[in-house]
């Protein structure tokens, strides 16, 4: 598992800014798509709204550090 969580951590420290910034888009878009979805109780896995937004968390402090 810490392998996987390795590759993980340098797959996103070689994006590049344009690239963060796409994801940090289709994240956001993916969590709207998300809130919609519980507050119509069709998401059974509430718990990928957290990752979500951590992930959402990740993105900002890279694209923050490159500056």
């Amino acid at each position: 598992m810490a392998e996987k969580k390795v590759s993980k951590t340098a797959e996103k420290e070689a994006l590049t800014k344009e690239a963060l910034q796409s994801k940090l888009a289709d994240l956001k878009k993916e969590q709207m798509n998300q809130r919609f979805q519980l507050a119509a109780g069709q998401l059974p896995k509430t718990h990928v709204l957290r990752n979500t937004r951590r992930e959402i968390a990740r993105v900002k402090t890279k694209l923050n550090a490159a500056k």
